[in-house]
């Protein structure tokens, strides 16, 4: 009988585990948000052991005619403010621990700032994404849906 439960509660246990924590690169792919005002689609990819993003689409990337992509003009490094904000990589540096993912830092052609950044896979086809100055509490987070 106490064989039973331990083989029970190790059982458990293991289920547990592998329902919270979704294998590391589960965030590789492409993923579509539309929760707020800018309308953003990402390919997240895997390089080094880290995870990067390609800004493949944002809502306020084309000039007023909707086909010309903006310039990067507001980038703090004026070698590179001539460069389509297209396919930027602005997601940089990713680490995976523990079911999350931190350490990372975004750009935003908007404004031309950098931004700490974390994320957390909701489900395989949910992530959760916070950008933030300083501390976590001060930011934003926004939800993303894979579509690839």
């Amino acid at each position: 009988m106490r064989n039973l439960l331990f083989t029970t509660a190790l059982i458990w246990m293991a289920f547990a585990a592998s329902a919270q924590n979704l294998p590391a690169d589960k965030i590789i792919g492409v993923w579509f948000s539309e929760d707020s005002d800018v309308k953003l689609k990402f390919e997240i990819y895997r390089s080094e052991g880290k995870y990067f993003g390609k800004l493949l689409w944002a809502s306020t990337m084309f000039e007023a005619d909707g086909k010309t992509p903006k310039k990067d003009s507001k980038n703090p490094d004026k070698n590179l403010r001539n460069r389509s904000r297209q396919n930027i990589v602005n997601l940089r540096d990713l680490r995976y621990y523990q079911g999350e993912y931190e350490e990372g830092t975004l750009y935003n052609p908007d404004d031309g700032r950098t931004y700490n950044v974390k994320a957390k896979l909701k489900s395989a086809n949910e992530l959760e994404f916070r950008g933030y100055v300083g501390i976590s509490l001060l930011g934003r987070t926004r939800q993303f849906k894979r579509i690839q």
